[in-house]
């Protein structure tokens, strides 16, 4: 089966529950340690457990797999979730470098990688809400 074929949703794709914890845990794990990603970690304050807890919830639902934060939270509504955050074009730049740097490093699949990250870079340019 190739990848053109492939019928499996995104979130099986990655390899399900486990790939996505260690993705989730290498972004924030990132976004913690990586002086490049200073701006994204100020817009993060405190402890980041609810934050991985969250985006693998968000993630797992967003890939076709189980619907985890809705089941818990309701509709995501991102934008307005995300509106107390001062969140410009260096977060968000920052926030696509964090994650498609993680998709490597835990080994997702080149060409999904690419259709991941063209979908999230939509997403998160439209959290943005301030100018430059």
């Amino acid at each position: 089966m190739n990848a053109q074929t492939d019928e499996r949703t995104p979130y099986e794709r990655m390899g399900g529950e486990p790939v996505l914890r260690e993705l989730v845990d290498r972004f924030y794990d990132l976004m913690d340690l990586e002086a490049e990603y200073a701006e994204l970690r100020r817009a993060h304050p405190g402890p980041l457990d609810n934050a991985r807890k969250r985006l693998f919830m968000f993630l797992s639902g967003w890939l076709g797999g189980p619907q985890l934060y809705t089941d818990a939270f309701g509709h995501p509504m991102l934008r307005a979730r995300h509106l107390p955050f001062s969140i410009g074009e260096v977060e968000r730049d920052q926030w696509m470098a964090c994650m498609t740097r993680a998709m490597e490093e835990v080994g997702v699949d080149e060409l999904l990688r690419l259709q991941l990250a063209g979908a999230l870079f939509k997403t998160a340019d439209w959290m943005r809400n301030r100018p430059n």
